[in-house]
């Protein structure tokens, strides 16, 4: 039956990507990739030589209804990843999704990798309870989200880029204390994955003094 699925790729490494993701994405009549070009080299490396096309988040709106439409009329399978980790999650496929349920077509995600998972648990943080943040707003709102946080006691987790990521650290200090435990997760499942603990005042001294590179994700303990 036609239908969409959700197939989650790996954040780093290439040995994290499941052998049902592989069989489904070599099954699906169509793939849509965040970004074509990363995706081509993690397709080429499996050996999957299914019809890719660009869907992403400047495009999406437009697309979508088109979609729906090869998935209802044309009795189309498609198959969505991003350039890493699980669709939807801080990246395309929310919108797709919706319309799908929408339109009572069959949604299907894969379980696989994710980044905040990983980070929750390394952290040492409680991971019982977590409210996921993603990405902060750059500008506006960015303070308004910050101060909803104040009283939070679950664990919370952020999504930030490299060169906010100091930032970001220093704007939570005002808001939550400068003695509030938190942790980097820099490059997990990479090479060079590293795990930092410390304050959110040592965090932000840390960035200041040895700049990070790569994909980050931010845990701060909740309120105590």
């Amino acid at each position: 039956m036609a239908h969409l699925i959700l197939v989650p790729t790996p954040i780093g490494n290439l040995e994290d990507m499941t052998l049902r993701a592989v069989r489904v994405l070599k099954e699906a009549d169509l793939i849509l990739a965040e970004d074509t070009r990363t995706s081509g080299f993690l397709l080429k490396h499996f050996g999957i030589s299914t019809q890719m096309k660009s869907h992403h988040k400047f495009n999406e709106h437009q697309s979508v209804a088109y979609l729906v439409q090869q998935i209802l009329e044309e009795k189309k399978t498609i198959a969505m990843i991003s350039d890493a980790g699980t669709p939807g999650i801080s990246d395309p496929g929310f919108l797709l999704v919706r319309e799908c349920v929408k339109a009572g077509i069959q949604v299907e995600c894969l379980p696989g990798a994710v980044a905040l998972i990983p980070a929750i648990v390394v952290s040492g943080f409680p991971s019982d309870q977590f409210v996921f943040e993603g990405f902060l707003p750059v500008k506006k709102g960015r303070q308004t989200r910050m101060k909803a946080l104040v009283d939070e006691k679950r664990t919370i987790v952020f999504y930030e880029s490299p060169h906010r990521i100091g930032k970001t650290c220093e704007q939570l200090m005002e808001f939550l204390g400068p003695d509030r435990e938190a942790c980097i997760a820099r490059e997990l499942s990479k090479k060079f994955e590293e795990i930092i603990h410390g304050s959110l005042t040592e965090l932000a001294l840390r960035c200041k003094t040895k700049p990070l590179k790569g994909e980050i994700v931010l845990v701060v303990k909740g309120k105590d």
